[in-house]
């Protein structure tokens, strides 16, 4: 019966992701804690939420059934589609804080490279040593950039991108939360280096981290989600490339 009035509402799945969403996201900003990061939370709560009622989740993600077998496309894969042109609004960051980008060249370009070149070759190593698959390889490559970029990366080359969207949750709440443990067990101090820290290996999570250590730290920070962004893309092409079986 659920099923039934789940197919006959309209915009059923974009509603419910919204509404389940801006509840997580409250949650959060209320307990202030990095565990209870929205994007898992409110997976979590909607995967449980089609369990019980048994809605079927082909309604939930691509809308009404139609003649066919096809659907209305009023379902929350809406979502998904925006993470493409959400994409190209990391140019704005990037433009903003350009200034700490030509004052710091060296050291930021340098820092975000080894960062994601470190990222995508422990996702390898991990790769070859536990025998995963190359769709479970591709998954996991862009674990540590921002989701706009990582789901469509992930899906172009043949990896799983509603798992990608977990693994890149998941990494950005692992960052956000043992990144002030980190900075002190390494003695890092430099507002350049920490920021750079949290924004490339934890994202836009590690970000939200890195404006409480102060505004340098954001803004470098924030710089290095498009810039590892880019640069995790070109190092994903070559390795992807790399056979797991």
């Amino acid at each position: 019966m659920l099923n039934e009035i789940a197919a006959s509402l309209p915009f059923f799945g974009i509603f419910l992701t919204a509404l389940v969403y801006l509840g997580a996201l409250k949650l959060q900003q209320k307990t202030k804690s990095a565990l209870l990061n929205p994007l898992i939370i409110s997976g979590a709560v909607i995967i449980i939420f089609l369990l019980i009622t048994k809605i079927d989740y082909r309604i939930f993600i691509y809308g009404k059934p139609l003649e066919g077998g096809r659907y209305d496309g009023t379902g929350a894969a809406f979502f998904q589609t925006m993470l493409t042109p959400t994409t190209v609004c990391l140019a704005i960051p990037l433009y903003e804080k350009i200034a700490y980008l030509k004052k710091y060249p060296l050291a930021i370009i340098g820092g975000i490279l080894s960062g994601a070149l470190t990222s995508v070759a422990c996702v390898l190593a991990i790769g070859l040593i536990f025998g995963i698959t190359q769709d479970q390889y591709i998954t996991l490559l862009p674990k540590s950039i921002t989701t706009a970029i990582g789901v469509a990366m992930a899906e172009e080359l043949g990896g799983i991108p509603s798992v990608t969207a977990a693994v890149i949750a998941f990494t950005g709440v692992m960052g956000n939360t043992c990144a002030a443990l980190v900075m002190k067990l390494f003695k890092i101090k430099h507002p350049v280096a920490v920021g750079l820290a949290c924004g490339t290996s934890a994202h836009a999570i590690g970000t939200s981290r890195a404006r409480e250590f102060g505004e340098i730290e954001e803004a470098m920070s924030g710089l290095s989600i498009a810039v590892c962004g880019l640069i995790t893309v070109v190092l994903m092409s070559f390795f992807a490339m790399i056979p797991m079986q």
